[in-house]
């Protein structure tokens, strides 16, 4: 298999099943930040490119996988992937990550590690995430659906800022939590807190990748 180094994040994401994984594993933004070779973002991050390289020469491609290949599958087929396992699941999660944010910062405001402004801060990521998505629902991917794909580029570009903020929501929310790590015998509430929000981190940046790097790509390549 050829190296990857002049590749895109992105692409790379793209066609090699669990890649997402490795570059999640490195730190390295591949969902908004995708059209950066793997040369040029581990140079950005001081990571050694070739340690990467090794961990996907052993993946394997999309098209020996047994997980649908959603960069070959129609754009409607993502659409409704993307409603039923992201819009869905994000509705879900955050009024419980709210929930339990607040009973931590209740009970252990005196603590060091505690995360004074996590419930906060999880309010305001739920409203924009939400203003995002209905923008998603009742503008874009009806148009997308329709093949009105050549006047979607506005749209899209908007998505893309939008997705850029929702990353530096994710930046905030890991500063916050000391990298959704909870402290040394921390209650059964603050560590299901942090493991829900590392659930939720990881559907949203896999959600972001499935919009930037495969549904908006695609329609902007045709």
């Amino acid at each position: 298999m050829e190296p990857f180094f002049d590749q895109p994040l992105g692409q790379i994401a793209r066609q090699m099943v669990g890649a997402a994984a490795v570059f999640n594993d490195c730190g390295l933004d591949f969902y908004c930040k995708g059209s950066r070779t793997l040369r040029e973002a581990a140079g950005d991050a001081g990571l050694d490119a070739d340690a990467i390289d090794r961990r996907l020469q052993g993946l394997r491609p999309m098209d020996q996988s047994d997980e649908r290949d959603w960069a070959a599958a129609p754009s409607k087929d993502l659409i409704a992937h993307i409603l039923k396992r992201f819009h869905g699941v994000h509705r879900e999660q955050f009024p419980e990550l709210i929930r339990l944010a607040r009973r931590v910062e209740q009970v252990h405001g005196e603590h060091p590690e505690c995360p004074a402004g996590l419930a906060d801060h999880l309010c305001a990521m739920e409203q924009m995430l939400e203003s995002h998505m209905q923008k998603e629902e009742m503008v874009l991917f009806p148009m997308l659906e329709r093949g009105a794909g050549a006047m979607a580029g506005g749209p899209i570009h908007v998505m893309r800022m939008e997705h850029d903020e929702h990353a530096q929501t994710l930046q905030h929310l890991a500063g916050l939590t000391h990298g959704m790590t909870p402290p040394p015998a921390a209650c059964a509430t603050w560590s299901a807190l942090y493991a829900g929000l590392r659930v939720m981190r990881e559907d949203l940046i896999q959600h972001i990748h499935l919009e930037n790097n495969i549904l908006f790509q695609n329609t902007q390549n045709r």
